[in-house]
């Protein structure tokens, strides 16, 4: 069931973006490389997708939610399985846990985000329909 409205997904997507690329100095695990690369390039792929994802924070809009849903759920699920997959799941809790939560989270909101953005924000009138008059 699709019950979060892309207005909360959307902000959200790049507040979690940049919390990926800062995780690794956040959660002191900035020593170990694959657990350090994969938060920081799948939080940039994040923000960028976004930025060409038709919602209400989309810059280009240029592929529909439900694409962007797919790539949150593709993403979190290798994030989520990335300690094992790179082996640093034996690290410390600090290393691994960060990727498991956030790859969870991410496809836990793919599958209940709704497909279609609501366009809730105002962008000076890009979403309002023009009538003609006279």
């Amino acid at each position: 069931m699709r019950f979060i409205p892309t207005r909360l997904h959307a902000p959200l997507d790049y507040v979690v973006g940049a919390a990926l690329i800062a995780a690794p100095w956040i959660f002191r695990f900035s020593e170990h490389t694959a657990a350090t690369v994969i938060p920081v390039v799948l939080g940039i792929g994040l923000i960028a997708y976004s930025l060409f994802t038709d919602y209400e924070l989309g810059a280009w809009r240029l592929f529909p939610m439900s694409v962007h849903n797919l790539y949150d759920i593709g993403a979190g699920a290798f994030l989520a399985a990335s300690p094992w997959i790179f082996g640093f799941a034996d690290e410390t809790a600090n290393v691994w846990v960060p990727h498991l939560v956030v790859g969870i989270a991410a496809v836990g909101l793919g599958l209940t985000t709704k497909q279609k953005g609501g366009y809730g924000y105002r962008r000076s009138g890009a979403d309002t329909p023009t009538t003609a008059t006279g």
